[in-house]
């Protein structure tokens, strides 16, 4: 689990194909020594497994489910990418809960500056959209920020000067890919309301008697609406 406060930057060192997973190699001024095997780092927003390290270098194995979701696949030696370690319990919470799962890639499309701020426009796919809200969180290249406004299959943000130099969106352009993850919290209000079946096939748990669900008869007979 992640904050999505970037703690350095780190510079691709190679990506090495192994059938369909691959082998990264990332050099960076980040302090690895409380950095153990195994460890979670998130890279660009999504959570790796530190397999290996040595001075300022950490290795790590990326799948081919995160091949296929990220811009990880696209990497070339020498680029940069965001870091951050996984949140130790007593940490402070500085963004908001970030998993690290990547639910997909989106395009930047705008870039203005704005009374010193820039202001990014992004476009993702529109079933990535459906979690974004207006002044709700959303995490771009593991980049905690908050949604200015969103439509269809855009949303808007507004990046401070310190995140500018902080991170690699002080770099990026228009027509350049990210990863995007929502709020996990959207997620999973989505499924009690809708009762959708899990992986396991079992479907969530009544809220209110045999096979009920929450929808708004249900909260106004609580109380929760009048």
């Amino acid at each position: 689990m992640f904050t999505g406060i970037t703690a350095a930057l780190g510079s691709i060192r190679r990506l090495t194909r192994r059938g369909e997973d691959a082998l990264l190699e990332i050099e960076t001024s980040l302090d690895l020594e409380d950095v153990r095997i195994g460890d979670s780092i998130a890279v660009s927003g999504a959570c790796l497994t530190v397999t290996a390290k040595a001075g300022r270098v950490f290795t790590a194995d990326v799948s081919a489910e995160t091949l296929s979701r990220t811009t990880l696949k696209n990497l070339k030696a020498g680029e940069r990418v965001n870091l951050e370690k996984a949140l130790r319990v007593g940490d402070r919470l500085g963004g908001h809960i970030v998993l690290g799962h990547v639910d997909g890639v989106g395009e930047i499309v705008e870039k203005t500056l704005h009374s010193g701020s820039l202001v990014f426009g992004f476009e993702t796919d529109p079933g990535i959209c459906r979690y974004v809200v207006s002044k709700g969180s959303i995490t771009v290249d593991g980049i905690s920020l908050t949604v200015n406004r969103c439509e269809k299959n855009r949303f808007y943000v507004n990046v401070i000067p310190h995140t500018t130099a902080a991170t690699t969106l002080g770099f990026k352009k228009t027509g350049d890919e990210v990863n995007i993850e929502t709020d996990i919290l959207a997620r999973y209000l989505e499924k009690w309301v809708t009762g959708e079946k899990g992986t396991g096939g079992a479907t969530t748990i009544p809220a209110d008697g045999p096979g009920a669900g929450v929808d708004l008869e249900m909260l106004a007979r609580h109380g929760f609406l009048k």
